[in-house]
């Protein structure tokens, strides 16, 4: 849930930016010292937050995926870090490759050696190639889980 919470903190910068009309949109929170005080932030804001959320988060009890997804029900600390870091820095290094507006790695540098390191089209390709194949993994690894632990795998249910 931090990953995800991380990746619309640093986005909230470019959104004002549009609404002002800016011709720059991507500033301070799409450089790597920008994430890093954004994922902190979101490790200890958003955590509470995010853990309030799974707190009130109640699937179905038919559903084991759902309940399997929810896992524990608690956020652990290595978990928030893992997911705000990763979430933030995997946003300005996806970013840099298209956004023409960005310095990653400002203050240090003005530059941006990863702009159009492959295409637009080829990074969303990629994007949503590993989008597949982490929905496969996820499901593959629920089905495993679900068959070693000797429950079924579906609720017959509509």
């Amino acid at each position: 849930m931090l990953f995800g919470f991380t990746q619309v903190v640093i986005d909230i910068e470019p959104a004002i930016h549009m609404l002002r009309n800016d011709p720059v949109l991507h500033g301070f929170t799409h450089t790597y010292l920008g994430a890093t005080l954004i994922a902190l932030a979101s490790l200890f804001v958003g955590r509470p937050i995010c853990q309030r959320v799974l707190d009130l988060w109640r699937p179905d009890p038919h559903s084991p995926f759902l309940n399997w997804l929810r896992g524990s029900g608690r956020i652990s600390w290595t978990a928030a870090a893992s997911g705000a870091f990763l979430g933030a820095y995997t946003h300005v290094a996806l970013d840099s490759i298209m956004h023409f507006d960005m310095a990653p790695f400002a203050p240090v540098s003005g530059a941006n050696p990863f702009l159009q390191l492959v295409s637009v089209g080829w990074l969303h390709v990629f994007c949503v190639a590993s989008g597949l194949f982490g929905a496969v993994l996820l499901g593959s690894l629920f089905r495993w889980r679900q068959k070693r632990s000797g429950l079924p795998l579906s609720t017959g249910g509509t």
